[in-house]
């Protein structure tokens, strides 16, 4: 048996890297799987977003491991599609236990030199997105008088960094609305945490622009050229973590184990969060 037998986890950016992870953890651990993605390019962003193929992959990978699995072609940042895609994974799934709100985008600039459609991307997609998703799922939760929600944040939510001020700001702002959801649906059983990881490698930051914005000295640093930076910042000695490392926090904060843990941050930071007090 599986410890998430009977259980339905909710992803949003589910199509790849880390949400594919989380999908496929939980599908192993018995859990249907009901993901978003917004599949499509944002004009901001400096990498190649995920794409319609990369969604059909993640189902994929959920459908070999014998699980049911929704997926739909959501804007996080959009309230509506968002609730319509809880509705639809509760209509065809049966319940909601479990949400990993995941989506988010890395883009850079200086704050003076940052343009108003950088920031505001970043932000609704990295802080809004999380609000919508919650509220997206709350009332089947508490209807049911129990649920885990967990949200993807970041130890740039935790530290500032030149050049992401925004990222910080939403990643900041999504541990306050984690431990502000947390105090109000206590009493429910339900149960709201955060993961802030380092670096992750995926490609948010296996990238050519986030090579070079660690390797500002370089016309055209590679991976191997950013891994000594990237490394720089983490007490044990790794560049980056890997998405399943997160995915293993995420299966622990919504585990019968963790029933206790709420408004808590979990680093998954190989030793970065070592440098704060958090």
């Amino acid at each position: 048996m599986g410890r998430f037998d009977g259980k339905v986890v909710l992803i949003t950016g589910g199509a790849r890297g880390q949400g594919r992870s989380h999908a496929v953890r939980f599908a192993q651990e018995g859990a249907d799987v009901a993901f978003c993605d917004i599949a499509s390019q944002l004009e901001t962003v400096p990498y190649p977003m995920s794409t319609p193929d990369d969604l059909a992959e993640t189902v994929r990978l959920v459908e070999d491991l014998d699980r049911r699995c929704v997926a739909v072609e959501a804007d996080v940042r959009d309230r509506g599609q968002v609730d319509a895609f809880a509705e639809q994974a509760r209509t065809e799934l049966g319940r909601i236990d479990f949400l990993l709100a995941n989506a988010g985008i890395f883009t850079f600039s200086t704050v003076a030199e940052m343009d108003d459609r950088t920031w505001q991307q970043t932000i609704d997609t990295n802080l809004t997105g999380v609000f919508n998703a919650v509220r997206a799922v709350l009332p089947a939760m508490i209807e049911q008088g129990y649920g885990r929600i967990v949200a993807t944040s970041s130890m740039a939510g935790k530290m500032g960094f030149a050049n992401v001020g925004h990222y910080c700001a939403a990643k900041w702002g999504v541990i306050g609305l984690v431990k502000s959801v947390a105090q109000e649906v206590a009493a429910n059983g339900i149960t709201v945490n955060a993961v802030c990881p380092t670096g992750v490698a995926t490609t948010m930051i296996q990238n050519d622009a986030a090579y070079r914005l660690f390797v500002p000295d370089k016309e055209n640093p590679t991976r191997e050229d950013a891994a000594p930076a990237f490394q720089g910042l983490n007490a044990i000695p790794v560049p980056w973590v890997e998405p399943g490392d997160v995915s293993n926090a995420m299966a622990f904060l919504c585990s019968d184990e963790a029933r206790y843990i709420t408004g808590e941050t979990i680093a998954v930071a190989a030793g970065q969060n070592a440098q704060n007090a958090g």
